[in-house]
């Protein structure tokens, strides 16, 4: 049944909704969860992401806490998807652009002392996916992406904490799957493996490092409509950032949590909502996210 596709999440590809502090890679891990790796079938699709960050420590190169800090950020962001009714290589072939709206609150210091305050608000850097495919078999779902971020979005030289975009490009590619544990599909578990490469920001002449990042997630149909699971992320600075200001001291961070999914009959919409808590933080801040996700098809 087409309606059943609302359950799987479709490829994540679109968000920047937080600033250097939070991790540093372009794209925003844990916005898809479980079944991140299952594209819908061919069809018109719009997806709007409401992400909610707290993070109210920053973790230095060893995992300790490091100076006062607090981050809170709010991103909706508006994802429009085309799945094609043609194959190519046996995979139906889609497409993508996403556009985020960000509004960041950051403040940083040690007792009485404040070293960064700023809060900003403007659109993020625009995901344009031009090539993707998406494989269906009877017990898996696969897929592989490519894509940029255009760095179109709001920067200010003098607030980059605060600020929407980044001042840079970021090729990225994603790849990853779906299998399903019975024949009913009643049980599944996905992965989706991601690399970004960054340009230099133009601006600070500082190159980020590459990241990699796993996403995965582990769910369970109850019928009528819902269906729950667990979700998580980790994600990987593999090599230094280079240029102005550059160190060799590379960030990393993991997160974990619930998630409910469920099928809104009468709006052909699926709503998930999902509440992931970080861990393992070095170099980066560390909090929980909050997600609400609403798709439609057209």
């Amino acid at each position: 049944m087409k309606k059943s596709f609302f359950i799987a999440v479709a490829v994540s590809l679109m968000l920047i909704c937080a600033p250097v502090v939070q991790a540093g890679c372009h794209y925003v891990n844990g916005v898809e969860g479980i079944k991140a790796a299952t594209i819908p079938p061919p069809g018109f699709y719009y997806r709007m992401y409401n992400v909610y960050l707290a993070n109210d420590e920053y973790k230095d190169d060893h995992g300790n806490e490091s100076g006062d800090f607090d981050l809170d950020v709010f991103c909706q962001a508006h994802r429009f998807i085309w799945v094609a009714d043609y194959q190519l290589l046996g995979a139906d072939f889609f497409a993508d652009i996403g556009i985020p709206l960000v509004y960041t609150n950051i403040r940083m210091g040690a007792g009485d002392v404040t070293w960064v305050d700023e809060n900003q608000f403007g659109m993020g850097d625009i995901l344009l996916e031009p090539f993707a495919l998406a494989w269906h078999g009877p017990r898996y779902d696969a897929a592989v992406a490519l894509g940029v971020y255009l760095p179109v979005g709001r920067y200010n030289v003098n607030k980059p904490n605060a600020s929407p975009g980044k001042n840079y490009w970021t090729g990225i590619t994603q790849f990853g799957g779906t299998l399903y544990l019975d024949k009913e599909k009643k049980w599944s578990v996905s992965l989706l493996a991601r690399y970004e490469i960054n340009s230099e920001n133009s601006e600070t002449e500082l190159t980020r490092g590459d990241f990699f990042s796993l996403e995965w997630g582990l769910g369970s149909k109850l019928g009528q409509g819902w269906e729950i699971g667990v979700a998580g992320y980790s994600e990987w600075q593999v090599t230094d950032d280079s240029g102005n200001g550059a160190t060799e001291n590379r960030t990393q961070l993991s997160a974990v949590g619930p998630e409910i999914n469920y099928f809104l009959v009468p709006l052909k919409t699926n709503m998930t909502l999902r509440y992931l808590k970080q861990f393992g933080a070095k170099n980066t801040s560390e909090g929980s996210m909050a997600i609400l996700t609403l798709t439609y098809v057209f």
